[in-house]
């Protein structure tokens, strides 16, 4: 049995990650149940309390959140995404063995396998994660907010606050207000003008730099849903493409070419014109609106990952230029064209195609060949429309045939 790459690949990595983060969350929601006072255990020949069980059960939650997040960070094949989810695997094991549950097995297990595969692709994730000036500054924000309340707590603990004793009080406090959660146990004194007006300037920092992290992070979604609306693809969903074909630019030939391609594989067109892009994303075609040449924009394409190339517009001129950019990214990808003009066959494989079939040229071969009572053209088409090609060779013997008549 063959697997296909794309199950082998960082399509399987990312899906890996999310089950085993769904799978440790859980296990450890299942086992914060089950380890309340549990005995003291031996693990390795060490034994451990019985609180452990339930601290790894608790932070094993929390790790299977963390790599829900890596997985969305591997769907756009980051390169720290990687890192943090390697990083987290023996975690997530370490923690459900600690946990020390029958329902810990099936994640130790899972968590051994994904470790494998994702390891496996780490050429796959060669994104560096690149964060908007507007990013930068909304997370350093929030990073100063959350320090200026904590260690401004803490240095007022006393007697400005009360329910404040240490540095995770101070974090806390911080926390649940910048949140606008304030649970209310934690609370300037009385007495302590001081407590009042910090908790104040707490309340406008923390606050607005929660709310600038939360813009940043759904500005990106809604743009996602525009691009949908307006034809163009998110680069979430170009980040998942691989072993697909590109087909370069769209034409009156390019449309039974879709048809056939559709069926087996992933297809991914590439036209500069956004009508033309809305009218095929309608008809359920994964469509990037760019210019078919630019290097760019096949790059966008992810050429390099394609496992064919397509050209089959009206303009052989347009296609030799797209069949050069596409050889240079991709010296090792197959080029396929459609030439318009049979004086072009010729120029198109100079510039790389290593298949070029004119089938304006071709039809016109086979209708003058029956118009000339030749034999066997019918049953040359049917056989090459057939799903299932002829195994015996007849085909190209006829075709053979045709090219000496």
């Amino acid at each position: 049995m063959v697997i296909e790459r794309e199950w082998v690949g960082a399509r399987a990595s990312m899906v890996l990650t999310f089950l085993v983060g769904a799978l440790s969350v859980a296990t450890g929601i299942a086992n914060i149940t089950v380890t309340i006072d549990a005995p003291d255990f031996v693990l390795f020949g060490v034994t451990l309390p019985g609180y452990v069980q339930q601290i790894t059960a608790f932070t094993g939650t929390l790790t299977g959140f963390l790599l829900l997040v890596t997985a969305f960070g591997l769907r756009r094949r980051l390169r720290v995404g990687w890192y943090a989810t390697m990083v987290l695997f023996p975690v997530t094991v370490a923690q459900g063995a600690l946990q020390s549950t029958e329902q810990s097995l099936p994640l130790i297990g899972l968590s051994t396998i994904a470790f494998v595969v994702v390891g496996l692709n780490f050429r796959a994730f060669d994104r560096e994660l690149q964060l908007t000036t507007t990013q930068v500054a909304a997370l350093t924000a929030l990073a100063g907010a959350q320090a200026y309340g904590t260690v401004g707590a803490f240095a007022l603990r006393d007697p400005h606050f009360d329910g404040i004793h240490n540095l995770l009080d101070a974090f806390y406090f911080s926390l649940v207000t910048g949140s606008t959660v304030g649970y209310g146990d934690i609370t300037p004194a009385p007495t302590s003008a001081v407590g009042e007006l910090f908790t104040l300037s707490v309340i406008l920092v923390t606050v607005s730099s929660f709310a600038a992290v939360l813009g940043v992070v759904f500005t990106p979604l809604i743009e996602a849903q525009l691009s949908k609306a307006l034809g163009r693809m998110t680069e979430e969903q170009l980040d998942l493409l691989e072993n697909h074909v590109l087909v370069l630019g769209h034409g009156d030939l390019t449309e039974p070419i879709l048809e056939e391609l559709t069926q087996k594989t992933d297809v991914l067109i590439l036209t500069p014109d956004e009508g033309r892009t809305r009218r095929l994303t309608d008809r359920g075609y994964t469509v990037l609106t760019a210019d078919p040449s630019d290097e760019d924009s096949q790059i966008r394409g992810r050429v390099k990952s394609a496992q064919a190339v397509v050209t089959a517009t009206n303009n052989d001129a347009e296609d030799a230029l797209a069949i050069l950019t596409a050889r240079q990214l991709n010296p090792e990808v197959t080029i396929v064209a459609a030439a318009t003009h049979r004086e072009n066959v010729n120029k198109l494989k100079r510039a790389g195609a290593d298949t070029v079939i004119s089938p304006a040229t071709l039809g016109a071969h086979f209708l003058a060949e029956s118009a000339l009572g030749g034999e066997g053209v019918e049953e040359l088409e049917r056989r090459l429309m057939a799903e299932e090609p002829s195994q015996d060779g007849d085909a190209q013997d006829v075709l053979r045939d045709e090219d000496g008549a």
